[in-house]
């Protein structure tokens, strides 16, 4: 059994909240001590992406790029109260779909 799929939504979780930590203290005026917990979640995205079982490292991250949109448009939606309009959730399938094609297609 993979644990591919758990192992990119939870990079993807903490790259965006690792992010936002950035976000948050240049943007929004936040204190300068958000970057702790924000290095902290981009030391833990960049970790996960090491599980991927894959020989090349870009494949693993060409299909992480399809969830990370997916799991951004959730952000967007649970944390800063934007809901995807259709376009995006079109546009976040479609990524998807590439990265399940990219993960699955049968190699020799």
């Amino acid at each position: 059994m993979t644990y591919a799929p758990l192992i990119y939504v939870g990079a993807a979780c903490a790259e965006i909240a690792g992010c936002f930590g950035f976000w948050a203290w240049l943007r929004l005026g936040k204190s300068i001590w958000w970057l702790v917990p924000a290095l902290g979640s981009l030391v833990a995205f960049a970790y996960l992406l090491t599980l991927i079982q894959t020989p090349a490292a870009g494949r693993a991250f060409a299909a992480y790029g399809g969830v990370y949109i997916a799991t951004s448009l959730m952000w967007m939606w649970l944390i800063e109260g934007y809901r995807p309009d259709r376009w995006d959730l079109i546009g976040a399938s479609l990524c998807l779909i590439g990265a399940a094609v990219i993960l699955v297609a049968p190699r020799n």
